[in-house]
């Protein structure tokens, strides 16, 4: 739960409030909304719909419709598995799997860190790269399962620096 006290709401009051037309920006104020919180709780729906003056079942419907938006909270690095046609026939179930082991969790959650979260998506239009592996905006392309480990140490990396 975020306490709505927090300086992420005092934030994304301010930028909602530099819109003339609040109700016609919802989107561009979502996406603020989940840039600064990294997901998009009921919590700030219901700031959000109080804000723009708007029903929250309609801020619910725009973020669970979009794929985009999040109501969970994401890993400071997403990992997306494509699982489209090209990718599985390719191996991202083998993959999947590997990232699962090394990780030690499903899709659809976060390390206890909260450095990594996985997700699969359906297709990322890289299909001659496939199988392809999304971590945050970084396309990772052929990869195979022993590569995973090397992949994933390179990001622990960075959290060191």
């Amino acid at each position: 739960m975020i306490c709505k006290d927090n300086v992420g709401f005092k934030e994304l009051g301010k930028y909602i409030s530099s819109f003339e037309d609040k109700k016609g920006s919802l989107i561009i104020i979502l996406h603020k909304a989940q840039e600064i919180f990294g997901y998009i709780p009921q919590e700030v729906q219901e700031f959000v719909a109080e804000k723009i003056d708007m029903p929250i079942a309609k801020i619910y419907g725009v973020v669970s419709f979009y794929n985009f938006f999040s109501m969970e909270p994401k890993g400071k690095y997403q990992i997306s598995v494509c699982t489209g046609t090209a990718c599985y026939v390719r191996g991202a179930d083998k993959v999947l799997e590997a990232i699962k082991k090394e990780l030690k969790i499903e899709v659809g959650e976060i390390t206890k860190d909260g450095v990594f979260s996985l997700d699969c998506l359906r297709c990322v239009g890289a299909c001659g790269l496939a199988p392809v592996v999304l971590i945050g905006n970084e396309v990772h392309g052929k990869v195979k399962p022993d590569e995973i480990k090397k992949i994933l140490v390179s990001y622990l990396a960075k959290e060191k620096k």
